[in-house]
Formats: structure tokens, sequence, C-alpha cells
């Protein structure tokens, strides 16, 4: 349906909202958006256009009242769940999804999960079965413990240990680590709504273990550890190792939990970045309990993962809110296939991250000098770079990389922000008034998404 006429001189004349929502150059909008929402904005469109026609007495065109419209759609679609191509160096990069998902384990996720499945049912008795029960079997074994269980989010992973295992206890932290995680998110807020007690030990910079030993009363029921993740201290610093706090836990009989952040299990062969700890560690140094995020290093969906005892990890599925906190049977999914690739020892294949971490140089090298062909741009340079693996692990460490750079020719912010228009979005990042599109976050697959937006960009 059209508008009938190209300019409007009274109010009278203004086409209604059914009409402009129908408009003929909002198709692509109507393919994209839910109608009610048009409709919306639309009528937000339509009511603030007729104030300025009243304030200004004046004419509007069907051009400015389309154009206005459009620009609210424009808006709306920005918000839109969207594929992006990571051209950032960030590996895990949690403004763009943390952990991109391996598409065959996505594939067989989607066909277990998309019918119906015996997420709760038990095949052989035909009755109730226990939800995520194999991929609890697989964390345990991965991380050589008694027990393992998933909730949503590593936040919710500490939140619920805490209320479990220390409500209205006190639980012991050194002041280094009562950091803020992603979201604006802190520790000691964490710590006071899940109804604990904190007592803080030690400095910001240095804690030993007789800090948390003068610190234990009766009251006492946890020491708790936290990775300092994005951010690094150096210089006079010092903290108590894991085993002398695992030893004194036992002494006083109280539990200790280390959230231990990204969940390293190991790096692939010859790459080696110092200071992010090893799930590994945690476990050999007797720590009752260790959590971690499941789309950081482990590479899979956002879930938060708790190791340990098996009493204390029954305790904490037996809390009314534990229920709250569940996966649903597409994340049980994605996470047993996961951690299947890791106990077959798959995973530096299987997994994205691990893969695009894993990517030698020369093999970086061939596909930049390939773009740099196939585009032709003078303005375009392969340069060598720094990536990073990001989501709070390994902070201010890097590994080597190679990334198409993009000169002064235009401004690089201006060029940044084109990038970020294709259809599909390109991320890239801005250093030294060059825009850069590291190559090791991008899937060689996608180099023909890449270079069609270089030449409609660039050249």
């Amino acid at each position: 349906m059209a508008v009938s006429k190209t300019n409007y001189e009274a109010l009278s004349e203004f086409p209604s909202v059914e009409i402009l929502s129908h408009h003929s150059s909002l198709k692509r909008y109507r393919d994209r958006l839910p109608q009610p929402i048009i409709v919306d904005l639309v009528r937000q469109s339509l009511a603030d256009l007729k104030k300025i026609y009243k304030h200004d007495d004046g004419k509007v065109s069907e051009h400015k009242l389309v154009k206005e419209i459009k620009l609210r759609l424009d808006f709306a679609l920005r918000y839109e769940l969207k594929q992006v191509i990571n051209g950032t160096g960030i590996v895990i990069h949690t403004n763009l999804g943390r952990s991109p998902i391996s598409s065959e384990i996505a594939a067989q996720a989607l066909s277990e999960a998309t019918g119906y499945c015996n997420l709760e049912y038990d095949l052989k008795t035909g009755g109730r079965g226990r939800r995520g029960q194999i991929a609890e079997q697989f964390l345990a074994k991965l991380c050589r413990t008694e027990s393992g269980t998933l909730v949503n989010n590593n936040a919710a992973a500490l939140f619920i240990i805490l209320n479990s295992l220390a409500n209205r206890k006190e639980v012991i932290i050194s002041r280094g680590e009562l950091v803020q995680i992603g979201g604006g998110f802190k520790i000691p807020e964490i710590m006071k709504k899940s109804g604990v007690r904190l007592v803080e030990v030690g400095t910001t910079n240095r804690t030993s273990v007789d800090d948390y030993r003068s610190a234990i009363t009766e009251r006492t029921g946890m020491i708790l550890k936290v990775h300092r993740s994005n951010f690094v201290q150096e210089g006079f610093v010092a903290e108590a190792s894991l085993a002398d706090l695992s030893k004194l836990c036992r002494e006083k009989n109280i539990i200790s939990v280390n959230d231990l952040g990204s969940g390293l299990i190991s790096f692939p062969k010859g790459i080696r970045i110092k200071d992010e700890p090893h799930l590994g560690e945690s476990i050999k140094s007797g720590f009752d309990l260790t959590c971690f995020s499941g789309d950081k290093l482990i590479g899979a969906v956002q879930t938060g993962m708790i190791v340990g005892q098996s009493e204390l990890i029954k305790k904490i599925k037996a809390n009314p809110l534990f229920r709250t906190m569940r996966c649903d049977k597409l994340t049980f999914s994605i996470i047993t296939r996961t951690l299947q690739s890791y106990l077959n020892n798959k995973q530096f294949e299987d997994i994205p991250i691990w893969k695009m971490i894993s990517i030698p140089l020369p093999e970086l090298k061939l596909r930049g000098e390939d773009i740099l062909s196939k585009v032709g741009s003078s303005d375009l340079i392969l340069a060598a770079t720094r990536a990073y693996l990001g989501g709070g692990s390994t902070p201010e460490r890097s590994i080597p990389s190679l990334a198409l750079s993009l000169g002064t020719a235009q401004n690089s912010n201006k060029v940044a922000s084109q990038f970020r228009s294709n259809e599909p979005p390109i991320i890239g990042r801005v250093e030294n008034d060059r825009f850069l599109l590291d190559l090791r976050t991008i899937p060689s697959e996608l180099d023909h998404l890449l270079i069609k937006a270089i030449k409609k960009i660039v050249t």
C-alpha cells in the first residue's frame, strides 16, 4: 500500500499509521522486524513529525516522513542478534559472545535438542531421569574429581556455592581478590547477596597463609580464592599458595573454594602463556571445590562449572535456588559434546578457540597475501600484531599474529564504522591511526566476505 501524497500541508492530510507501516519502501524491515514493533515505531515517528509541523507551521514531505521512520527502524535493527566477523584479534571476546561454538558440535546439539529428547527421562525404566547426568559424569572424569555439576554461568556457580555451604557464616578472602567482574558485578556484592559475611585479610598486593590463619574463628565456614581476571599485579606482590591454603582448611575443618575463572585445562603444543592458572593445579592442591566458566577457555556455551567433593555438590544441588540456575537442553547437549572432545583428546582439533590460537604465522601470512592480491589496494598492507585470548584470561599476555592494516587515506574511525555497517558486520580495531583486521580471529572460510567488504569500502 503506497502513500498517495508527496507533501502534507495540514495535519488531516498525514497518512494513517496502518498505511505508513505498509509503505513499499519498508519491505526489507517487514522481513526482519515483527509487525507490531514496526507499527509502534511508525506511530512514534508520525507523532514527532506532527509536533514539528505544528511548531514550524510548515510542510512535511513524504520523503522526510519515510526517512524518519527508517531511522527508527534501523536503530531497532542495531540490536538484532546477528553473526559478525571478529577481526579484533581477541579470541574470547565478551561483547561478541565469548567463545564461538564448533559448527559440528552445534549441529549435533540441534539434532538432539530441537525436538523431544530424554532430558529428564530414564529410557531404561520409563521413569523420571536426572537432568545433565551425562554432562556431569564427563565433567568429573575430565577434571579427575569426585563429582561435578553445571549452572547457567560462573557468577551463579560462585553464588550457589556460597549460599549452600556458608550461609550466615564467615568467608575469608584476600583484599587483593575483591575484584569486579564483567557488567559491573563485584565479588563483595555477590558474597553479601549470598548470605555470607565477608572477612577481608592481607593487603591489596600481599596476603600470606598466616593472614588467613589469624582470621579464622568458630564462625568461619570457608576460605575463598578468586582469580584476578582482566588485570595483573606485578612488583612487590605475594599470595598464599593453593596447597598451603588447602592444608590450612583441612586443619581447621573449613571448606576451601577456588573461583578459577577461565577454566584452563591445557594449552596446545608449542603455545605457552604464563600466569593463567590451570584447573589441574586447583584439583591437585586439594581444594574442596573449584568453579569456572564454560564459555571461556573451555570453548563452549555460557555455563558455570563446579567440580570437587561429591558431598558438597550434593548439598549445592539440594539448595532450592539451584533450580533457578539450571541449564537447558541445548546447553547440556553442547557442553556434553565439548567435554567429549576433551576426553578424546581432540579439543585442539575440534574447538574453534583452540584452532584459532594454534594457527601458525606462516599460514596467516599466506592467507593475508592471498587477500592482498585479490583486493589490489595500495592502502592495504599485512602488518605484524599481537592477538589476545580475552574473556578475562591471561590479561596483558598475547600471542603473535598478522592483520590486514588500512592506512590513513581515510579516517580510521570512519572506516571502522563502515565495516561495522557491512552485512555481515565486520569488527576490527584502531591502532596508531590504522584500522586493523586481525586474521587470527577470522575463520578462513569467511575470507571471501572480507574481500568483498574491503573492495566495497576501501577501493
